[in-house]
This record gives C-alpha cells, structure tokens and sequence, in this order.
C-alpha cells in the first residue's frame, strides 16, 4: 500500500509577478524586448551596475586579514547601525545626541519591515495596520503572515487626476482608530511615485499625533527620489523633531546596489533614553528567533563607506549620477510622448519621483505591451523608469502611443 503524502493537498501559490515577468523577459528572445519591470537600476545599456565605491571597497575587505566569518552580533554590526542611523536622520540630530535612537540590522529593507511590524504587534499588541492604496506589494502579505487582525488600506492615489488623493487620505487617516500602525513611505513611493509634499507631511504629521496612531517609516529609496541623501529623509528627520517614537525601516538594496546582498536595518527613536535597552532587547529576542543573526559582508561594505568621509563622499555622488539619469528618462519619456500626441495628460511622468512611474496604463493597456510588443511591465502600469534608455524610449513611447490609442482601458 503506498504512503499518503502529508503534502497531496497543497495548492501551488500565484507567482510572484515581478520576478515571474524578469523569468519571461530573460527567455524572450525578441531583438527590441526592453524590462520595465524589474525593481533594480540599470545603465544606459540596460545592465545591472556595481558601484564603483562597492568594488574599492569589496577590494579592501578581501585583504582585510583581520576578518573572518565568526557570527555577527544579533542586533548586527555597531558601526553600521550608528551610521545609518546618522545617515536617515542627520549628524546633528537631537535624538541621537539625546541617546534616544538605535537600531538593529536586518535583512534587507523586507527584513526590517517584518521585525517592525512583528514587534509592533507581538510586543506592543496593535492589531490594525494601514498602508497606502496602492503600496508595495510585500506590505499586505507581511503583515497578514504576522496575523494582524485588521490590515487596511488609506486612500492615496487618484487614478483620474494622476497625483496624490491628499483630502482622501487625511480622511482615511482621521477615521482609524487610535494605536492603529501607520505605514509611511518616506521617500519615492512605490508603485506611484508620487509623494506628498512638506506641508503635507505636516498636515499628516498632525493628524496621526491627534489621533494617537504610531508612524512606521518605510525608506527604500533615500536618494533614489532626489538625488540628495538629505532631502529625501526630511519627512522622518520632521516626525523626529516633532517628538513622535516611531520605526523605520531603512534598505541599502537600491542606493549602494546591493540587492543580493541584503543589508537593512530597523531604526527606532523613543521618547526616554532609558527605554532603549529594553526595546532592542525585544528586537533581538525576534531577530533571534527569525534569521538568528545578520549576514556580514553587504553590511561590511555599507559600513565602510559611510564611516569614511572619502569613500562616503564618493558615494554620495554616485548615487546623484544615479537619480540624474532616472531624472533624464522621466524627462525623455514624458517629452516623446508628448510630441506625437498620445492621448491624455502626461505632466505625472516628469513629476513623480525615484525609481518607478505610475503610468496610468490598465491591466489590458499593460498586457498588450508584453504581448506585442516584448515591454515588460507589471499589470497595474508601474514601469521602471531606469528601464528606459535614449536608445529604447522611442520605441517605448510609440507602444504606449498605441495602448493607450487602441486598447482599451
């Protein structure tokens, strides 16, 4: 008689979308196919790029004698969780002189996400969370494997006038109850690009105060949005100077392209020094009991460049040379699209910021760029914009020309 499986019932889960459209991608073989979809940097000739500050560095740790492979500490490397912190929040920051801000090392900016809402929820016992309608595809299902009982959404975008659904969203905001997370994006929201302004980062500061609801930053980005490392912290560094405690989720994936690598950290600030011990006490018991400890090298490489004003100072102007070009595609996309008179109002494309562009495109419009013409991007019209290059964004602007002219929204 054959065993029964303890695993005949198990359903196959959907594919995760954007990896499953890099798989098609690398197998199609069409001369003109272009990625729009994978959420990395590339070069003006569609390739990934290794910083040239990452490979100085990699240089250096490999002759470095004096390292080994000995476990990290579990809250991760000292010297990277001081200077990210400075690094998110400014080198004169009152909570850090204050010695009420630390952190702990994760495993990438995902990592930090899910330590941050499990102690949220296991340790502090809040049971509603809000993110943004859209957001990051990873945020629901964080959340919903950490058994929030409520997972809601607040309004953000308006598909009919391409910007930010400002009224919308306070209202959204004004209506959750109190201890309710509230998850922010700091900087280059993804899918839409879009992010609110100073003064409406007030207003939502204001809000969430009145309300009683705790911020949890999620800074992917910093950088990627401006090109100024500073500039795209301000709306963390604002909570911090109104006195919130608040998490943040910091990622170095996109800004030092380390993507496999995976150096992240869970940043906190509360409102007595004496809190702290206790708090990162709790992270690293959760920290323990996830991935044990951090990995070494992608936070050795972090590390180093951020505690040497040399290297630092070159990174800096690597990652502006990175934001230029994102700048220029915007600008070049928005400027063809423009000129042969495809329909409808494009000014969103130049006004948006960081990596992606919320194109407007339906599901269909998007379906057709993959189907006839090898343009792969995710269904609900997010696009890469470092996807797009002077030697494809004609034919890029001519397919979306024809999506939006021929099918169907």
């Amino acid at each position: 008689m054959a065993a029964i499986s303890w695993f005949k019932d198990v359903e196959a889960a959907a594919p995760i979308e954007v990896f499953a459209l890099t798989a098609a991608f690398n197998e199609d073989t069409h001369e003109k196919k272009v990625n729009l979809g994978v959420g990395a940097y590339r070069t003006e000739e569609s390739k990934p790029w290794v910083l040239p500050v990452v490979s100085k560095v990699e240089l250096q740790l490999a002759n470095d004698k004096t390292l080994n492979h000995e476990y990290c500490p579990v809250a991760g490397i000292p010297t990277l969780r001081s200077a990210a912190a400075k690094l998110l929040l400014g080198d004169n920051n009152a909570a850090i002189k204050e010695s009420r801000v630390d952190a702990v090392q994760a495993v990438g900016g995902t990592g930090a996400v899910r330590i941050g809402m499990d102690f949220l929820h296991s340790r502090l016992g809040y049971d509603t969370i809000y993110v943004s309608k859209p957001t990051w595809g990873n945020h629901k299902g964080i959340a919903k494997s950490l058994l929030y009982k409520n997972i809601e959404e607040y309004r953000y975008w308006n598909n009919e006038k391409k910007s930010l659904d400002f009224e919308n969203l306070l209202e959204d905001l004004r209506n959750a109850p109190e201890k309710s997370v509230i998850l922010l994006q700091a900087e280059g929201h993804t899918p839409t690009g879009t992010d609110p302004t100073h003064d409406q980062w007030k207003k939502i500061a204001a809000v969430i105060k009145e309300k009683r609801l705790f911020p949890f930053f999620d800074c992917a980005y910093q950088g990627f949005s401006s090109g100024d490392l500073d500039k795209d912290a301000w709306s963390v560094r604002y909570f911090v100077e109104q006195g919130f405690e608040l998490l943040a989720a910091q990622s170095f994936s996109k800004n030092f392209g380390l993507y496999n690598e995976r150096v992240g950290q869970l940043l906190f600030v509360v409102q007595k020094s004496e809190y702290l011990p206790k708090v990162r006490s709790q992270f690293e018991i959760i920290v323990r009991e996830t991935w044990s400890n951090p990995p070494a090298h992608g936070g050795r490489i972090v590390s180093t460049v951020l505690n040497s004003p040399e290297l630092y100072k070159e990174w800096k102007e690597t990652v502006k040379t990175m934001a230029d070009r994102i700048l220029l595609m915007r600008q070049l996309l928005f400027e063809k699209l423009k000129a042969q008179g495809t329909p409808g109002t494009w000014d969103h494309i130049v006004q948006q910021t960081g990596m992606f562009s919320y194109t407007g495109l339906s599901a269909t419009q998007s379906e057709h760029l993959i189907n006839n013409y090898h343009i792969y991007l995710l269904r609900d019209g997010r696009i890469n914009m470092c996807g797009v290059t002077t030697k494809n964004v004609d034919y890029v602007a001519a397919a979306i020309h024809d999506a939006v002219t021929n099918v169907k929204a």
